[in-house]
């Protein structure tokens, strides 16, 4: 990306890449996830995202070690690995440091593992560090058939919990209710409050992970219980179909986005809780205790619902920010 603002500006470049030294490892990757920040990073709209410089998008891939720094320790050429990177993840080939990639699974395809290691994160984080999830608990998984959601509600299984789902499609009802084993799904609509309450049907909605934003976040919130938790991750409502942003849709949005008033929150007991994972990107040992934490569940590889080659970047990227994907959206590098 030269410069931000529009996603058309995207273009392939062919550099010369040197050598890994020290604990940095180059990678042949094979496979590149695709994520909301890169959108929002590309359109501008992303805080996180480098200013003002070219850059490269790009948070998770898999693939293969090809090379190795004379001061890695932990892997050797060959080796099959998953991993995350702070943006530079749109490429054939990447020097990284050891300690960011991960062994991709004996059993998980390229395109699996490119899909697991930065939505599996945030949804373990966001349940497990942030909601406190435990046996029995009722939660309620915002854009249920993306790739958190799917993991969200795998994961929430492993501890008994009961799964609401919300998706934006009624095509994706029957693959969240049959093929992932979700308890309720339900098509977003103006009347969320109601939809949430009425596939609650008495029970405490106890975590709320809140991906949209917009009226569906106080729907939400006034739907939980007391000491109930919504963790919030990400601005589904923001995003555009076109390539760039439309200041003149996204200000009124802007405008009325949500607020809480922090005078009245003791007396509904409950939180709100925001988390990014890639400020925590930084803080190598937490990032690797989190990740093992989530590898030791033994979940299922990612659902990859849509494969592309590495030439096929925009028509992925269009599809990907349409809303109409289930699943994992994957670049394979080959063309």
């Amino acid at each position: 990306m030269p410069k931000t603002g529009n996603i058309n500006h995207l273009k392939l470049q062919t550099e010369e890449l040197a050598d890994p030294v020290g604990q940095n490892v180059q990678i042949d990757v094979k496979a590149i996830g695709f994520n909301f920040a890169d959108i929002f990073a590309m359109q501008g709209l992303y805080k996180g995202a480098p200013k003002g410089q070219p850059f490269i998008p790009g948070l998770e891939f898999s693939g293969v070690i090809a090379k190795v720094g004379n001061g890695v320790t932990k892997w050797k050429v060959g080796d099959r690995i998953m991993g995350a990177t702070k943006f530079g993840g749109y490429v054939s080939h990447l020097n990284h440091h050891e300690d960011y990639v991960t062994p991709l699974p004996a059993n998980w395809s390229f395109e699996q593992g490119a899909g697991f290691i930065v939505q599996g994160l945030t949804a373990y984080y966001a349940l497990v560090e942030l909601g406190n999830l435990k046996e029995g608990m009722t939660v309620l998984i915002h854009s249920g058939a993306g790739g958190v959601g799917i993991l969200a509600n795998r994961i929430c299984k492993k501890y008994g919990a009961f799964t609401i789902g919300s998706v934006g499609s009624s095509r994706k009802v029957d693959f969240l209710l049959n093929d992932e084993g979700y308890n309720e799904v339900f098509v977003r609509a103006d009347n969320m409050l109601g939809q949430i309450r009425e596939k609650l049907n008495g029970r405490e909605l106890n975590i709320v992970l809140e991906t949209v934003g917009g009226k569906g976040f106080f729907d939400s919130y006034k739907a939980m219980a007391p000491m109930g938790r919504l963790i919030t991750f990400g601005s589904g409502s923001f995003t555009s179909n076109s390539a760039k942003p439309n200041i003149f849709k996204l200000l009124p949005k802007y405008l009325s986005r949500p607020k809480i008033d922090v005078m009245k929150m003791p007396s509904s007991n409950k939180s709100v809780m925001g988390f990014n994972l890639i400020w925590i990107y930084d803080r190598v040992e937490l990032l690797q205790n989190v990740l093992d934490k989530l590898m030791a569940m033994n979940l299922e590889p990612q659902h990859v619902g849509h494969v592309f080659k590495f030439d096929q970047m925009h028509e992925a990227i269009k599809l990907f920010r349409s809303g109409q994907t289930m699943g994992k959206v994957v670049v394979t590098t080959e063309n």
